[in-house]
């Protein structure tokens, strides 16, 4: 009986917890963090001049560099504060797609046309 209930024990201990308001928190600062690279790099491709697919490229270059920093700031370790390593890979990463077209395409007019 005392096996069984040791047994019981180390199952229930191995199951992760997240408290909901850390989690949110995580979350949150992913998505501000993205949508603040992705209009940074809108400014910057539209300055350099990229059109076309090479825009797009680098935008894709850019999530990919931020995905790796996030992780490098959780430390390489994102069960301890997220409940999936997509949350911090993939999260927001179209999201962005959006802000970063609109500053791509206003940067590279004031630049390069007017």
């Amino acid at each position: 009986m005392g096996s069984s209930e040791k047994r019981s024990k180390d199952v229930m201990s191995d199951i992760p917890t997240f408290s909901a308001e850390n989690l949110q928190n995580n979350l949150k600062v992913i998505q501000n963090s993205r949508t603040f690279l992705s209009i940074i790099a809108g400014v910057l491709a539209g300055i350099i001049g990229f059109t076309g697919l090479t825009g797009f490229v680098f935008y894709f270059v850019v999530m990919l560099i931020t995905s790796v920093g996030l992780m490098a700031k959780a430390g390489f370790s994102a069960d301890l504060y997220f409940d999936s390593w997509n949350r911090v890979l993939f999260d927001g990463f179209l999201g962005g797609l959006m802000s970063f077209v609109l500053f791509w395409t206003f940067a590279y007019d004031l630049v390069h046309i007017f």
